[in-house]
Parts: structure tokens; C-alpha cells; sequence
């Protein structure tokens, strides 16, 4: 990943599906990640990030999102004061991804 600390949903598609090493971190609350998700994301709200960072990959860069990319910025914010430098937030978040690249995902 660049040092830009946000990247655009149809750049991550174009990683994900040149098989990038990458890990993507959904902040969302559990209720909201049942309406839709990206496959193969790591859940883990917002408020249990501190209790759950140890758990996330450290070798890839993580790519966070939450729904429109507020929770996620602060999210990154905090895992880059903790050391996770390669983290980026998913710019409109999930709400951007439905809208532009997977159409037939839920809105909310």
C-alpha cells in the first residue's frame, strides 16, 4: 500500500482481484455485517478494536472500512498510533462498495 491513508473501493477491488496480499477490516456492528459484507473480511466494532488488535494480521496491509468511512478513519488513526502501519480506510465505505462495485449487495 501507498502512504496514503485512504484508498477508493474500485482501487481495492483492482487488488483484490490481482490476488494482492491484503487483509480488509470491517469496524461495523455485528447487526450492520449481517446486512452485507465484503467476503472474507475480519469483523470486529469499533469499540472492541483495542481488545481485538492483536488478532489481525500484521504481514499484509489492512484495508478498514465501516459504512460510509467515518468509524473506519478513526479506526485507522488508532491502528496506525499502534503500530499497524499499512493500515488505509476504505473510502464511502461499504455503502460505496454496494453502490459501485457489487450492485446486488444490500444498502442500508
Amino acid at each position: 500500500m501507498t502512504e496514503l491513508a485512504e484508498i477508493s473501493v474500485s482501487e481495492l477491488r483492482r487488488r483484490l482481484n490481482a490476488g494482492e496480499a491484503l487483509a480488509v477490516l470491517d469496524v461495523r456492528e455485528p447487526w450492520e455485517a449481517e446486512i452485507c459484507r465484503i467476503e472474507g473480511s475480519i469483523s470486529i466494532p469499533l469499540n472492541r478494536l483495542p481488545d481485538g488488535v492483536e488478532n489481525l494480521p500484521q504481514d499484509r496491509p489492512l484495508v478498514v472500512l465501516c459504512h460510509h468511512g467515518m468509524r473506519s478513519r478513526l479506526a485507522v488513526d488508532w491502528l496506525r498510533a499502534n503500530g499497524v502501519k499499512e493500515a488505509v480506510n476504505l473510502g464511502g465505505g461499504i455503502d460505496a462498495w454496494a453502490r459501485q462495485i457489487d450492485r446486488q449487495m444490500k444498502v442500508y
